[in-house]
Formats: C-alpha cells, sequence, structure tokens
C-alpha cells in the first residue's frame, strides 16, 4: 500500500477566461472544483493506476468536510478546528495561482496526526509525503515523519520546499523530489561532492523535463511536447 500525507489540503477552484486584464472584471467561461493539494494529485494518478493506496492528512471545518466528501480515493484525515484552506487559480493561455497559506495548526492536533500517521505507515510500503506545511507545524515536519515511516518499514518520497525540503533531506528520505524552483529556495541548488542529499533527488523542470541523480547514475528525460493548459499537479503526478 502506497500512503500519501498532505498536511496542507485545499479545495481547489478553477475560473477559466478568454483573457486575465490585471484590475479588469472578467466573465468566467468556466469553473472547476475539487480537492487539491500535491499529496492528493498523486494519490489519485496512484488511484487511476490501480495502485492501493490511502490519502492521510490534516482537514478542518465545512471546506475540510468538502475536500473528504469530494475524494475519490480511499482516506482517513485528522481532524483539526481550524478551516481547511482554498486556492484559486484563473486560466487562460497558462495559470495564474493564488494559495491561502491554510489554518493554524495546534500543537495537541500535531500530536494526534502523528500518533494516526505512526500505524498508518506499518500498512504501507511506500510513503510520499508533499506539499507545504500549515501554520503551527513544524518546519522539521517531514523529516519527523520521515523517520517514522523509516522505523515502520516503508520507503520514504517527499516532495517540498524550503525549509522544509532542508530539514527532510537531512532526515535521509529514498527520494526527494523538489521542482527548480523549490530546489533553488531551499539552497540545494549546489549538491554537495559526495551526491544527493538522499538516496535520490529529482527535480522537475515544467517543459523542460526532470532530472534526476540517483545512486547509479545521473538521468535526464524531456517530454516530447509541451501540453497547454493548466499544469497544476503535473509536477506533483510526475512523482
Amino acid at each position: 500500500m502506497i500512503l500519501t500525507v498532505t498536511l496542507n489540503p485545499a479545495w481547489d477552484v478553477t475560473y477559466r477566461v478568454p483573457r486575465l486584464t490585471r484590475h479588469g472584471s472578467h466573465r468566467v467561461g468556466a469553473t472547476l472544483q475539487r480537492p487539491g493539494g500535491k499529496g492528493l494529485n498523486v494519490a489519485r494518478v496512484l488511484h487511476a493506476l490501480g495502485e492501493r493506496t490511502m490519502a492521510t492528512g490534516l482537514a478542518g471545518g465545512a471546506t475540510g468536510a468538502m475536500v473528504e466528501a469530494a475524494l475519490d480515493v480511499p482516506h482517513d484525515f485528522v481532524a483539526i478546528s481550524g478551516e481547511t484552506r482554498r486556492t484559486v487559480t484563473v486560466v487562460d493561455t497558462d495559470a495564474t495561482v493564488f494559495n491561502e497559506p491554510g489554518p493554524e495548526v495546534h500543537p495537541d492536533e500535531w500530536t494526534a496526526f502523528q500518533e494516526s500517521f505512526g500505524a498508518q505507515a506499518a500498512e504501507a510500503a511506500v510513503v510520499v509525503m508533499s506539499g507545504s506545511l500549515p501554520p503551527g507545524v513544524p518546519e522539521d515536519a517531514y523529516a519527523v515523519l520521515t523517520r517514522l515511516a523509516r522505523a515502520a518499514g516503508a520507503r520514504v518520497l517527499v516532495d517540498a520546499g524550503g525549509a522544509a525540503l532542508r530539514a527532510a533531506a537531512a532526515a535521509g528520505p529514498d527520494v526527494l523530489k523538489p521542482n527548480a524552483a523549490e530546489m533553488a529556495a531551499a539552497d540545494l541548488d549546489r549538491l554537495p561532492a559526495d551526491g544527493p542529499p538522499a538516496g535520490s533527488l529529482v527535480v522537475s523542470r515544467g517543459a523542460d523535463g526532470m532530472i534526476a541523480v540517483t545512486p547509479e547514475g545521473c538521468f535526464e528525460a524531456v517530454p516530447s511536447q509541451v501540453v497547454a493548459g493548466n499544469p497544476t499537479g503535473a509536477g506533483d503526478a510526475a512523482f
């Protein structure tokens, strides 16, 4: 079983407009609403591919209830008192994204999640941790969860940015998968001479493809064609 972790899920709202004009008024052509967050994108792709998966994370309030009700993959979230965030994406020929920071998570809620996660990780062969951390969750959260997952015998993949990525790298997951911007923001854009700060490092670069630094060597994959539209979730799904 593959366990996906989304500590900061969202209710995604996408508006399609002919052209986005700053300070202008827009008539929306179509609206799409669905649960969002990196880990949930991973879980949906795994589920579609027929893999046994379970999605977990933190969810709260009416928005959190909407996320859970609309999820079409097996899931078991830990409830929090704060309101799950929303994201708004406006798509014309490209995508403009507005991400809310997420709800404040209290220390007892974070403790409850760690306890729940430990039990779930014991049933998983692989744990995938993805996305931003909501306020109140410590920046070493992915490092803490990596150690818990490893103690349970699971392999660990982490897709994060900034301080969360740096902390996770120090805990030694099997794979780190930031995008190029996250890699640079985490000051990991220069690899140490003895190799990546994890078993393997995979960096997604949008239309420029992906680079992988592994114990077996370095690899690059570039798509044969560029796909137009909303790119949200593409790098997550590639994970």
